[in-house]
């Protein structure tokens, strides 16, 4: 299983980015898909998650209304729309796949991970 995350940058606060993670090597359409980040000196959090059939999905309290995640089941891959950037978005962001197919705001859930893509954003 590989996921191959990808689409971070640099990014003034309030711009925006769009984080892709494609996925080989497993049934993607029945796996759920979250997207975790860790920032410098920082546990890893949880981002956004969303069910297998892209029917639900759930954020975090901090990106709430800025944040979007959503996935294409043809094309094996699962997005972040990132909006409004704030410079304590700033982190290295990672998808996971998960074991089951629903909604997983754990990251002991997630049993694949991708490498991560790095988002710092500049106030």
């Amino acid at each position: 299983v590989q996921l191959q995350a990808s689409g971070g940058g640099l990014v003034q606060a309030g711009g925006s980015l769009r984080l892709s993670c494609v996925a080989s090597g497993l049934t993607f359409s029945t796996h759920g898909m979250g997207w975790f980040r860790q920032a410098p000196g920082k546990e890893r959090e949880f981002v956004a998650a969303i069910r297998s059939s892209g029917h639900r999905k759930d954020y975090a309290d901090s990106v709430k209304g800025r944040f979007t995640i959503s996935r294409d089941n043809a094309k094996d891959t699962v997005f972040l729309q990132m909006n409004s950037l704030k410079p304590e978005d700033t982190a290295v962001y990672y998808c996971g796949a998960a074991r089951g197919g629903a909604v997983y705001m754990s990251s002991n859930f997630y049993s694949y991970w991708g490498q991560g893509t790095l988002v710092t954003v500049s106030s």
